[in-house]
């Protein structure tokens, strides 16, 4: 059973449920859409279930769509650091169990991505396929001048409309994701594995997309056009397409 009853959303052909549950102590506002084989989509660094707005609905008319704002984001509780990308994993998991899902399809972008790696390697059972979007398994060097420095240290420190993120969360979520190091790890990866990733990404090399897809057996790399947020900007429709050809087969 799921954690709650589905509600319909009359603007679409699939249900829409919102709620908060408490997990490992905290609190986790999760979104579920759709029906089908369950699919977790974890966010990244400084976004919330936002970030997924555009591939929603259509990843939702195939599947039961589970998405959720990770501890220190969105309309989750954003307890005092520090944070570990295992703990957010460890929330991912514990979420799955409280909606009474035993194993998910699970894509992770950017940060969320190291979430699901952690999922993956900690709680392999949870894990039917996974898919690794703009994502790595560690961080590259910032260098200062750099696009991924102005980014992380100049235009991430600027205060944006709506922004649901306390900076000290930020923070603390920025240095679970700068820290973690799964790379002598992907060898444990069982699950079969969907590399996404925009060839013009600068926060996150494809270079370093190249080593998971060489270090994780079996699995595969699709890239396209774009940076960092092109998978679920202006290649939304290929981004949905290739989740969903890849965890349906």
């Amino acid at each position: 059973m799921r954690g709650a009853p589905p509600e319909t959303n009359s603007r679409a052909e699939y249900f829409t449920y919102m709620a908060r549950t408490t997990v490992n102590g905290i609190e986790i506002y999760y979104e579920q859409h759709g029906n089908g084989p369950s699919l977790l989509l974890i966010p990244g660094l400084g976004t919330d279930t936002r970030l997924f707005g555009g591939v929603v609905p259509s990843l939702a008319r195939s599947h039961h769509v589970i998405t959720f704002d990770p501890r220190g984001a969105g309309r989750s509780s954003a307890p005092p650091g520090p944070y570990l990308i295992e703990q957010m994993a460890d929330d991912a998991a514990a979420l799955l169990g409280a909606l009474g899902v035993e194993q998910a399809d699970v894509v992770g972008y950017s940060m969320g991505g190291r979430i699901a790696l952690g999922l993956a390697l900690d709680h392999p059972g949870r894990v039917r396929h996974l898919v690794l979007a703009a994502t790595s398994a560690r961080s590259p060097v910032t260098r200062p001048f750099t696009r991924r420095w102005l980014a992380m240290e100049v235009l991430s420190r600027l205060p944006t409309p709506g922004d649901r993120q306390p900076r000290g969360a930020w923070e603390s979520q920025r240095t679970a994701s700068v820290e973690y190091d799964a790379s002598a790890r992907l060898g444990e990866i069982t699950a079969p594995t969907l590399i996404l990733h925009g060839r013009g990404d600068h926060m996150t090399p494809l270079a370093l997309a190249e080593e998971m897809r060489a270090a994780i057996a079996g699995s595969t790399m699709v890239t396209v056009p774009g940076g960092h947020l092109s998978l679920v900007t202006r290649q939304r429709r290929r981004f949905a397409a290739e989740v969903d050809g890849f965890t349906t087969v």
